[in-house]
């Protein structure tokens, strides 16, 4: 079915994606994004904290990543991961970014649908089961 509708539900890449001034794009409005940088709490998430050397961690999170359904790693370099989920049955498109942030040993997170308002909590849920991977050590 994806085939059917996944050019239609895609949708595009927004133009903000990417890192300006070491800080990811901030969520729009709409409920269907959630963010480590984001200040309001309909839109905020926590930023995943990791242990040991940076690059490791996010070439964990890059593995965790490219073993989800429907995930593609778009870029990966200086610190930086954008991905894209697709669902399986419509196409829907998720654009999701890591930004290591190594003064606080965190990794910030933004992950947003390019389509519709609602997405049911899927964005907050994503970055929640990667944290706990992440946690756990997952390779």
């Amino acid at each position: 079915m994806a085939a059917l509708f996944g050019n239609l539900l895609a949708g595009s890449p927004p133009a903000a994606l990417g890192v300006r001034d070491g800080r990811l794009a901030p969520c729009p409005a709409s409920p269907n994004c959630v963010s480590s940088q984001a200040t309001d709490a309909d839109h905020r998430v926590a930023p995943i904290a990791y242990t040991g050397d940076a690059a490791a961690a996010l070439v964990r999170l890059a593995h965790m990543i490219a073993g989800q359904p429907g995930a593609t790693i778009v870029a990966q370099h200086d610190g930086y991961i954008y991905a894209t989920f697709q669902t399986p049955l419509m196409g829907f498109v998720d654009d999701v970014e890591f930004l290591v942030d190594p003064a606080q040993r965190v990794i910030q997170v933004r992950s947003a649908s390019r389509l519709g308002t609602s997405d049911f909590g899927v964005n907050r849920k994503r970055i929640e089961a990667l944290r706990a991977a992440l946690a756990k050590g997952a390779p």
